[in-house]
């Protein structure tokens, strides 16, 4: 009864062999599968479709695209559930569970019988998870995403998810439009399924994932209502069965090349400072790191040619009709490493020698013609991050990339949530808003380093402000804000020591970022400091026990090689 494929693949340990696929071929028919099929190669394809998962809304269809290409390339289907991952959905926030999905992934790749896997997923946190899980589990995969949504319409201005929730809520506080308006912006930003219809998260890491080579080229934006992402689903499916007879791991397409590629691509988009997070430790799975160093040579070399919000003007639906990846790949070949493999087993070279049908130069710029001179993201150092920051300069102002100012503390998202808005808060707008105990072991990280302006500043016309946390925040989300501040200030990093009137100076040109007291002050500070209280059971206490820094990318320590 030997079978070496398919069904018969990781075969259940009952100390006979033939009976463990006996037994499971007979399970199999219990489902109504043919003999014919039951000895055909098996693909696997990971959905993850919830009622707590908008982005995820198209499930059903593509699952159905998927299956429908593997059967035509003369494999099995089969859908298996894991965990999905709803932005705004989860408490206290969807980062502490990218890990868990990842683990999810690595695992039920592992122990199912399947010769190939896809990859279905969107929503933020979910794309690197499985990414992450893929490479660990180094079973051929390909990732497929469910696409960015297309927008809404406000009173003769369209609108798209995220970046235009913040501006209209900044508008609220500072008292420029009523609850009424408010209320009718609610119902009009997110308009079908999809992922967020600007280069947030979702979407950076959909481009990353093309780039990488975990897709397939040409698809990463391509709306979720759009008819070319079922096609798009459907070629997957067919290209995870050629991989079976033709295997081309994800340990053989995540390299150090193709990492720099994808963090180059990242800078040139304008893209989420959280992909800095992800990449880090899809990269980390594969045994390769960036150097903070090496990402700022890369940012210096490569300039911003993608005009979306919300760096810029334009939303997906517009990058995806302008070409797409594709061309941003085509404007920085000079810069690549074109002997990268992807999926499909063809060099970067190879698919940039394809002619494209056209650019739309107005959303795509050409590489002498940039929206910005130099990348999206830089990493900070100084004695108030010495392992690190992260800093979006391309949605920054530029005012403010030199300033020195007072530090307005506070200790908590309680305390913040608690003193931001109260007319009696000690604040000018050449302040530096500060907020500790935010990073992976104080509250999971969460969004929440786009600290809003006080609301008595936002009346007064204040729209920005240096925000510094260790914290992340949206990739929707603009501002002058330092981010991911590493050591956190919940392991006794010198975040923890800061008070409030002291100064901070902040240098987008020297790439520093640095508390002016002496140190030994803050070695006196800090000689008390205590963690906060670990969690006792389950989930929360494996993840404060083993997560890791920002700058390592807030993997668990156990789950790298």
């Amino acid at each position: 009864m030997s079978q070496k494929h398919g069904f018969g693949r990781g075969l259940t340990n009952y100390g006979d062999a033939d009976f463990a696929l006996y037994l499971r071929r007979s399970f199999a028919r219990s489902m109504g599968i043919s003999n014919e099929l039951l000895g055909k190669p098996v693909v696997g394809i990971a959905m993850t479709p919830s009622g707590f998962n908008n982005c995820h809304r198209t499930m059903p269809e593509l699952v159905e695209a998927v299956s429908r290409g593997i059967l035509a390339a003369g494999a099995l289907p089969r859908p298996f559930p894991t965990i999905s991952l709803g932005e705004v959905f989860l408490n206290p926030t969807s980062m502490m569970f990218r890990n868990l999905m990842a683990m999810d992934t690595e695992e039920m790749v592992r122990a199912q019988p399947m010769d190939a896997v896809v990859l279905i997923g969107g929503c933020d946190k979910t794309v690197p998870a499985q990414l992450m899980g893929a490479v660990s589990a180094n079973l051929p995969a390909i990732q497929v995403v469910t696409g960015p949504m297309t927008t809404g319409r406000h009173r003769g201005e369209r609108l798209g998810a995220c970046t235009d929730c913040r501006r209209f809520w900044g508008k609220f506080r500072g008292g420029e439009i009523d609850v009424d308006e408010i209320d009718l912006v609610e119902g009009r930003l997110s308009v079908t399924a999809g992922t967020c219809a600007v280069m947030g998260t979702a979407s950076t890491m959909a481009c990353i994932s093309e780039v990488l080579g975990m897709s397939l080229p040409g698809t990463a934006a391509i709306p979720a209502v759009h008819a070319a992402r079922l096609v798009a689903a459907e070629e997957a499916g067919k290209a995870a069965v050629a991989l079976i007879s033709r295997p081309v791991l994800p340990s053989q397409v995540v390299t150090e090349k193709s990492v720099e590629n994808s963090f180059r691509v990242l800078m040139a988009l304008g893209g989420s400072t959280n992909a800095i997070i992800h990449l880090t430790a899809v990269a980390g799975r594969a045994g390769v790191r960036v150097s903070m160093d090496r990402l700022n040579e890369i940012s210096d070399e490569t300039p911003v040619l993608v005009d979306l919000k919300p760096v810029g003007e334009g939303y997906m639906e517009d990058f995806y009709a302008a070409g797409g990846v594709g061309a941003v790949l085509r404007e920085l070949r000079h810069l690549l490493h074109l002997d990268t493999i992807n999926v499909e087993g063809r060099t970067l070279e190879e698919r940039l020698a394809e002619p494209l049908d056209w650019i739309d130069r107005s959303v795509i710029r050409r590489f002498d013609d940039p929206v910005s001179a130099v990348g999206g993201l830089i990493a900070l150092k100084g004695s108030l991050a010495p392992g690190g920051a992260i800093f979006k300069r391309a949605a920054a102002t530029p005012e403010l990339f030199e300033v020195e100012g007072r530090a307005v503390v506070f200790t908590s998202l309680e305390d913040l949530s608690q003193r931001i808005d109260d007319p009696d808060l000690d604040v000018h707008p050449n302040d530096i808003l500060v907020l500790q105990n935010a990073g992976p072991h104080g509250a999971a990280i969460p969004e929440a380093g786009y600290l809003p302006i006080p609301k008595k500043l936002a009346r007064q016309g204040v729209k920005d402000m240096v925000r510094i946390s260790d914290a992340r925040m949206s990739g929707t989300a603009f501002g002058t804000i330092v981010l991911h501040v590493t050591p956190e200030a919940a392991i006794g990093g010198p975040l923890a020591a800061v008070r409030n009137g002291d100064r901070i100076r902040l240098s987008v040109a020297e790439k520093r970022i640095d508390l002016l007291v002496d140190a030994a002050e803050i070695e006196m500070r800090l000689a008390d400091h205590a963690p906060p209280p670990a969690p006792k059971r389950g989930y929360a206490a494996l993840y404060r026990r083993s997560v890791t820094q920002a700058s390592d990318g807030c993997d668990f320590d156990f789950l790298l090689p």
